[in-house]
């Protein structure tokens, strides 16, 4: 895997766990031999492995990908306990 390729494509998502998982995600497509979705979506992919592609691909805009809204959490009620006196 090319280092300069994960550099460039951690600038476009943001988030590196994020970026494993649209990678690792896109390595199984590309590995899996059927038709479509598993053809790179680059011109020119010679000598190329199925990371570098899918990370080159982030990096020229080919794949897209949403990340959900974080919904604003609440924290519980502060449940306080009685401790019992012996």
């Amino acid at each position: 895997m090319n280092a300069e390729y994960c550099k460039k494509a951690l600038e476009k998502v943001g988030n590196p766990n994020v970026l494993i998982n649209l990678v690792s995600r896109r390595v199984r497509q590309l590995n899996s031999g059927g038709g479509g979705i598993s053809r790179p979506l680059l011109a020119d992919v010679t000598g190329m492995g199925a990371a570098d592609i899918a990370l080159l691909e982030i990096i020229e805009e080919k794949v897209g990908w949403d990340l959900p809204e974080l919904a604003e959490t609440e924290r519980p009620a502060n449940n306080t306990k009685k401790k019992k006196k012996h």
